[in-house]
């Protein structure tokens, strides 16, 4: 889009160094960036607008074109209309066959938990904590 050399940059940024000088260039440059990153955002927006609207378009010309490819195969193919039942066909079993049986699943006991008073083989025993007064007290009986 546009095409910026090296050289055209350094004379920019030399131009910008003595005109703004170096003091009020970094607060120049942001002011720039910001301004820029809007300009982005609303040229994203913008696209994205445009892409959207390209999109339904399509959309809605296959809808047109299904509707009508539709509509020449149901000419060329006309939907053929059955013929009213009799009344003495109402009552003639229908000849399914019969459903077909599944064994049903065999449902075992749950395991039974080891006892309270055994201790898990996958868990350590704990070992019992000292009182805090009574490790206070043996700290202040040390000479």
């Amino acid at each position: 889009m546009f095409d910026v050399a090296p050289q055209e940059l350094l004379l920019v940024a030399v131009v910008a160094l003595l005109v703004i000088g170096p003091k009020d260039l970094p607060r120049a440059m942001r002011f720039v960036g910001k301004w820029v990153g809007k300009a982005r955002g609303v040229a994203r927006q913008f696209r994205s607008g445009i892409d959207t609207m390209i999109r339904e378009s399509e959309l809605a010309d296959m809808e047109k074109q299904w509707a009508a490819e539709n509509e020449r195969i149901m000419r060329e193919h006309p939907v053929a209309t059955l013929p009213a039942p009799d009344a003495a066909d109402a009552h003639t079993p229908i000849d399914d066959p019969a459903p077909v049986m599944v064994e049903q699943p065999a449902i075992l006991p749950a395991p039974e938990a080891p006892a309270a008073s055994e201790p898990a083989t996958d868990e350590k025993p704990k070992r019992a904590r000292k009182p805090k007064v009574a490790a206070a007290a043996a700290e202040d009986t040390q000479p």
